[in-house]
């Protein structure tokens, strides 16, 4: 039978949900939890060929084998009329003006006669989500006469925009040419960027919509859809491969473009005008090279001594301009340092700017390199300027050094002891001159020279300098020019919002805080997928389970997925596999020792082990449990009888009778190493006359004086694989890691398999105190 074609015909009236606080992305929409049961009542399957075979036999109401059937086909038929296209798209209309734009579904999770919309489907339908009504707004829009009135909270307001949503299956597009808005666009730098977007934020492309794609650097680039293949007034971009094209608007805006593309790569990175490349630090070395304003140098610290501190140095002419920003990379962080993203910064007017990093600081854990970046703010004016020249040093800092004992600044007093008696201070500019010229140097100092009261700084009093001197009112900054007055004021009395959530941070430092911390869209290593995702979560109203477990919130959703544990073959949730492996390893160090055989030469326990750890799994593997004389099944098979002997004077006879004949006659086998067997003696050389019966005797006496005591050890000859995975079991035992009887534990489950018994041994047996 062939898959149905599910086809919907389906449309409504809503309301434009108010403002919340959580923004939907892209093209989707929030509908109630009636439109999903409207849409399953409406939904109808067309079947392209016959359900039933053409052979198939008449219905026969008497025959349990057809009414089984027919009453699978009815379910299976019940299940198809339940069936929603995928993906499920919309196609919306806003009545008063005409417009028209396509969209996806998020969730059933609405109120009663309301519609979420994108704040693009927004722009693109014309309208404004209204405000939420408040119980106050209620109270007041009835009576305000009546405080005790009934409050109504859902009357419909005449203002409030209505949208028509339309159920409409579109097909899936091949082709979508983007047109830019702007000129300087390079299509070169689109495609990951585009991919990424596209994927993450839309089901449905409308043909004549605006396209706002937020670049790397939290720009908005804007495209105008313009064509599509299949022709159409919208495409779907789910689970289909699509082409993209990027064309100027005009041949005007095109000249434009291609003259910035030639402009950029003339100040491409490494070239003369450009900025330099960046690339791996080195420790014992420092690099040079040049920032122009507004790009990033990155470089890359990929070892370091993890017991000591790192101490990063940043050395240019002017350091108004240039900033220094590292990140670790680690499962945690994984972006590139950014003004408005990164975990240790220098945003400070100094000529040297320096990051120490504690060796305990927690950011580094687990941390693979660093990441570090070379800035220059792009002024306010945005005219060009040159390159600026900038040396990048990495030190490792001792624990001694990182107290801070060779930093100490030098106080006043300690200044005082420096000079001689001979010289004193001038309390304007604070410089120490001789006595017998103090009079002279004030007058010159209060006639030339000001003290400024809040750093202390002396300045000309007609020098440029103090002219343009500035004290912050709100923090302890200062600065000497008005650039950077204006880049103080920019980067910490700015707001800033979060490009990935609602945040508004109110300056650069803590929105660069909240990118590497809470914000969701930070990218993170999944630990279970091991993809590079952003985190996800609601930063406002964290969960408890992710607040407890230290995870993320991407992390606990896709923890969530099962797997089988490779040990014990339970059913375990990813995410709570490394507590259940702990729960392993504490039953393993309880573990009682397996009995092994007796046998000296045979590579058996008396009871059996299986591949998943059991001890005594003898008679599910097909040998027996073991016997009262210490000997495995296998070993005790030939020394066997059915009859009554309950002392055991007849089986003592018959251990020595065995012990006699290995050493008369041997056992003739090739690979036999038994120390009491005639062959062994033989292949080894050490064999001289033959032994009779009497001259045996004395040698196999004191073997049977111990016949009696279980710890003692028999010889007796076995199979090859046996007297193989018992030199194994000695080999691993004398790696002093785990003991002999584990040993031949691992060996016998694993059948002579050494990696396997390696891995055995790891997974089940508790190692050597």
């Amino acid at each position: 039978m062939t898959t149905p074609e599910v086809t919907l015909a389906w449309s409504a009236v809503f309301r434009v949900a108010p403002k919340s606080t959580k923004t939907l992305p892209g093209d989707k929409i929030l509908l109630p939890q009636s439109a999903l049961e409207q849409l399953l009542a409406a939904s109808t399957v067309t079947v392209t060929s016959l359900s039933r075979p053409a052979n198939a036999t008449t219905f026969d109401p008497f025959n349990p084998y057809s009414l089984a059937a027919a009453r699978a086909e009815q379910s299976q038929w019940r299940d198809t009329q339940q069936q929603l296209p995928h993906p499920l798209t919309f196609r919306l209309v806003n009545t008063k003006n005409g417009n028209v734009v396509h969209a996806g579904i998020r969730e059933f999770s609405a109120e009663e006669g309301e519609i979420g919309l994108s704040p693009f489907l927004l722009e693109a339908l014309g309208v404004t989500a209204p405000k939420a009504k408040t119980k106050s707004d209620s109270v007041h829009s009835n009576d305000p006469g009546a405080p005790d009135a009934p409050i109504n909270l859902t009357d419909e307001d005449d203002d409030v925009p209505q949208i028509t949503v339309h159920a409409k299956q579109l097909p899936k597009g091949t082709y979508v040419r983007l047109r830019p808005l702007e000129a300087g666009y390079n299509p070169e730098d689109w495609k990951s960027l585009l991919e990424r977007h596209l994927r993450e934020n839309f089901t449905t492309l409308t043909n004549g919509e605006i396209l706002t794609v937020r670049g790397s650097k939290s720009e908005e680039f804007r495209f105008l859809i313009d064509k599509f293949t299949p022709e159409g007034d919208g495409i779907c971009v789910v689970d289909t491969d699509l082409e993209v094209d990027i064309e100027a608007l005009n041949e005007e805006q095109a000249r434009e473009t291609l003259k910035q593309i030639l402009a950029k790569a003339q100040k491409a990175p490494g070239s003369a005008e450009g900025s330099s490349v960046g690339g791996d630090l080195n420790i014992w070395k420092p690099s040079t090279g040049q920032v122009l304003d507004g790009d990033y140098v990155d470089f890359k610290l990929p070892a370091w001594d993890r017991s000591q501190g790192i101490d990063i140095e940043l050395t240019t002419e002017e350091g108004n301009n240039v900033e220094l920003f590292v990140n670790p990379y680690s499962p945690h962080q994984r972006a590139r340092p950014r003004e408005d993203e990164h975990v240790f910064g220098d945003f400070s007017n100094q000529t040297l700017k320096r990051i120490i990093i504690q060796p305990s600081n927690v950011e580094l854990d687990n941390a693979e390199a660093l990441f570090v970046s070379v800035h220059a703010h792009q002024s306010s004016d945005f005219l060009p300027s040159a390159p600026h020249m900038f040396s990048l040093q990495v030190k490792s800092l001792p624990k001694e050094a990182l107290a801070g004992g060779s930093n100490n600044p030098v106080t006043i007093e300690e200044d005082a002891e420096m000079h001689s008696s001979d010289e004193e201070q001038c309390n304007n500019c604070h410089q120490w001159v001789p006595k017998r010229t103090m009079m002279l140097h004030e007058n010159f100092c209060l006639r030339n020279n000001i003290l400024c009261p809040h750093c202390q700084n002396v300045f000309q009093k007609r020098s440029e300098e103090w002219a343009n001197h500035w004290h912050c009112d709100q923090d302890s900054e200062y600065g000497n020019s008005p650039s950077t007055k204006a880049k103080h004021d920019e980067i910490f009395h700015t707001a800033r919002p979060c490009p990935n959530c609602l945040y508004k941070a109110t300056n650069l430092r803590d929105l660069a805080s909240h990118r590497t911390s809470i914000c969701p869209g930070k990218i993170i290593l999944c630990q279970f997928c091991h993809l590079e995702v952003p985190q996800e979560g609601d930063p406002f109203d964290p969960s408890p389970e992710a607040l407890i477990s230290g995870l993320t919130a991407h992390e606990l959703a896709d923890g969530a997925r099962t797997t089988d544990c490779h040990l014990c073959s339970k059913i375990i949730r990813l995410r709570d596999m490394a507590t259940h492996l702990r729960h392993h390893e504490m039953e393993k160090s309880s573990r009682s020792k397996p009995t092994i055989c007796r046998n000296v030469n045979c590579g058996r326990t008396l009871h059996g082990v299986g591949k998943n750890g059991e001890i005594g799994a003898g008679s599910r593997m097909g040998q027996g449990p073991g016997n009262d004389l210490g000997l495995c099944s296998i070993c005790f098979g030939p020394l066997y009888v059915s009859m009554h002997d309950p002392e055991g004077r007849a089986l003592k006879r018959r251990v020595e009778r065995r012990y006699l004949g290995q050493l008369i006659k041997g056992c003739g086998n090739a690979w036999c190493k038994n120390e009491y067997c005639k062959t062994a003696k033989a292949k080894s050389g050490k064999a001289g006359i033959a032994l009779s019966t009497q001259e045996a005797l004395p040698l196999v006496k004191p073997l049977m004086d111990a016949y009696s005591n279980r710890t003692a050890p028999m010889y007796f000859c076995v199979d090859e694989g046996s007297q193989k995975r018992r030199k194994l079991a000695e080999m691993l035992a004398a790696e002093n890691t785990f003991d002999l009887e584990w040993c031949v534990a691992a060996v016998e489950a694993e059948t002579g398999n050494l990696d396997g018994a390696r891995q055995w041994l790891q997974n089940w047996a508790p190692k050597r105190l």
